[in-house]
């Protein structure tokens, strides 16, 4: 059994950037927010969060679970009471190696994801700048 389905309410950090990424996540019903995440561990009031995007129900988050060097590169955070599904990655990455036509699907979306994402940051840095 790697997925659990997990309820959180909101306000929880569901994943954090820098941690080690050892789940893919699904929301199923709810909201995340994605967060970037500056500073210096060392001096907690120095740690400033910059709103990336809201992931919507049905889209993964945490993909750095699937994609090495397996580091999260943002801080999830719910936004309100939120349904997920929460899959172990090791034992994920471990079928994807099985199951190459899963491997193909999952990598797919995961890359969807990605670019969208960066889309948005692409965004946000040009409204920045201007």
């Amino acid at each position: 059994m790697l997925t659990s389905d997990v309820s959180l309410p909101g306000g929880v950090t569901a994943c954090e950037i820098g941690a080690e990424a050892d789940h893919l996540y699904f929301l199923v019903e709810g909201s995340v927010d994605l967060y970037f995440v500056v500073g210096d561990p060392a001096e907690p009031e120095s740690r400033r969060e910059f709103f990336i995007t809201a992931v919507n129900p049905g889209e993964p988050f945490g993909i750095s679970g699937v994609v090495e060097p397996y580091i999260y590169t943002a801080t999830v955070k719910t936004s309100e009471p939120s349904r997920i599904l929460k899959m172990e990655a090791a034992g994920l990455r471990a079928l994807c190696e099985l199951d190459p036509r899963m491997s193909c699907y999952l990598m797919r979306q995961v890359a969807k994801a990605a670019l969208v994402r960066l889309q948005y940051t692409q965004v946000q840095l040009a409204a920045a700048r201007a």
